[in-house]
């Protein structure tokens, strides 16, 4: 089943400005349930605009968006606020947590915020908690954990309603290699678990790796796609001609790849 299609998205800036940018030209992506799919380019490629227009933080100049048989690009101011907030999830490159809470209360704050029983807000939380590895600090605030266990907690909050879609912009990007490496782990084995829906903006090939896909935009228009085998260094590998074609290899580290 389809949880995303969009269908000749083009978003262009500057066009009252008399200077025009195509961000992204008549762009077309599908995404089955459970899948994981990572996007790739070079700076300027197109790849964030992509992610906040399927995320509706910014409408298409044309062409259609569909996010579990909604068209999103139609719904209105408070449509889209509640469409959010109850569909969909995000991890950011910065935890965006809130410091005068715990981390067990930013995590809950999605539930807390839909009125769900206390309850059921409990046990989501504790099987999250458990599988993203962050039981015994769940009542430490951010500033007292480590990166690590920070965007873990911000990755068991977007998850913690079972949205339709998670959509995640560079979330290994302020996280050493093993936090890294431990945040893709439990990602991917929640997203087996509860057969969640990815899609995920990175530049780096060791992250992308655990993708199910990787699409690689260039100039605002799809490249190149790569599938997994379910090998993760032949992924990788092929991922890493892919940026050498391009020319897009920002932040490729070789040596520190695990697998």
């Amino acid at each position: 089943m389809k949880i995303l299609e969009a269908k000749n998205v083009t978003k262009i800036y500057g066009e009252n400005a008399g200077a025009v940018y195509r961000a992204l030209d008549s762009f077309d992506l599908e995404v089955e349930k459970g899948e994981f799919v990572v996007i790739m380019g070079p700076s300027g490629s197109g790849k964030t605009t992509l992610l906040q227009l399927l995320g509706t933080i910014d409408r298409p100049s044309a062409g259609q968006i569909w996010i579990d048989q909604e068209e999103v690009s139609q719904l209105n101011e408070n449509q889209l606020a509640d469409f959010r907030r109850k569909r969909l999830g995000f991890i950011f490159q910065d935890f965006h947590l809130l410091d005068a809470l715990s981390l067990k209360e930013n995590l809950i704050l999605p539930m807390v915020l839909d009125k769900r029983p206390v309850d059921e807000i409990d046990r989501r939380c504790n099987q999250l908690a458990e599988s993203l590895g962050i039981a015994e600090v769940l009542h430490h605030r951010p500033f007292e954990v480590s990166g690590g266990q920070k965007q873990r907690t911000a990755a068991a909050r977007a998850l913690i309603h079972r949205p339709s879609l998670i959509l995640a912009d560079e979330p290994t990007g302020n996280l050493d290699s093993k936090s890294a490496h431990s945040l893709m782990e439990s990602l991917q084995r929640l997203k087996t678990k509860e057969a969640g829906t990815v899609v995920m903006v990175t530049h780096d090939p060791a992250t992308a790796s655990y993708a199910d896909r990787v699409i690689f935009i260039k100039d605002g228009k799809a490249f190149q796609e790569v599938r997994s085998s379910g090998d993760r260094s032949h992924l990788y590998q092929q991922i890493i001609h892919v940026q050498t074609v391009l020319g897009g290899g920002e932040g490729i580290d070789i040596p520190t790849a695990r697998f």
